[in-house]
């Protein structure tokens, strides 16, 4: 499977080819939109800095009680990103042996 982002490519070599921007993401597949589509900076830097040191400092604290952590120092912030940033940073509990 390709993603938007490599699809934004081909198309962007296809123009540069001479082909108008309609043709060209019919040819790919891609919404003319998305081929538009430009991603902002990630916004969620200082979460992730919060997230870190709360669990360095809770270090048998899941994502769950990370959230709960965050959330009582004032983020508003949805579990589900949590999660995300949880994984993404590595922050999982290791297993006890």
């Amino acid at each position: 499977m390709v993603g938007p982002s490599q699809k934004r490519d081909a198309v962007k070599v296809l123009v540069d080819k001479g082909l108008s921007q309609r043709v060209a993401c019919t040819l790919v597949g891609l919404c003319r939109g998305t081929a538009r589509y430009s991603p902002g900076p990630p916004t969620d830097t200082p979460l992730r800095e919060a997230l870190k040191t709360a669990a360095a400092t809770h270090r048998r604290f899941g994502y769950r009680r990370l959230h709960l952590t965050v959330a009582r120092d004032g983020w508003v912030v949805n579990h589900k990103a949590v999660y995300r940033i949880y994984r993404e940073e590595q922050l999982q509990v290791r297993r006890r042996r």
